[in-house]
């Protein structure tokens, strides 16, 4: 099973950046997927989530309004479109996937995901 997310990069206060999962060896369609990040210093947290057939759809307060998760599973990818980006966003985003294939929502807790990305890096300048 492979996970790999890309799209961060540096961008000022205020602007966007679109981050995307592919994923590969796994039957996609039964799993959710939730996007977590990590900044310096700090533990890893939930960001978003979204259900394997994407009708369930989570949020942490601080990124709601301004984040949007979304998933084309023919195309095996989820999609986080981070907009009004702040300081605070600055870290580094994983993708990762859990076992849903009967329920619809996705965990906000990090160990009921099973497959990791190797994280893309998303720097906020002032």
């Amino acid at each position: 099973v492979q996970l790999q997310a890309c799209g961060g990069g540096l961008v000022q206060a205020g602007g966007s950046l679109n981050l995307s999962c592919s994923a590969s060896g796994l039957t996609f369609r039964s799993y959710a997927i939730g996007w977590f990040r990590q900044a310096p210093g700090k533990e890893r947290e939930f960001v978003a989530g979204i259900g394997r057939n994407g009708n369930y759809i989570n949020y942490v307060d601080s990124v709601k309004g301004r984040f949007t998760i979304s998933r084309a599973n023919a195309k095996f990818t989820v999609y986080l479109q981070m907009n009004s980006l702040e300081l605070e966003d600055a870290a580094v985003y994983y993708c990762a996937a859990a076992q849903r294939s009967y329920v619809a929502y996705a965990p906000r807790i990090l160990n009921e995901y099973t497959f990791w990305g190797q994280g893309t890096q998303v720097t906020v300048s002032s």
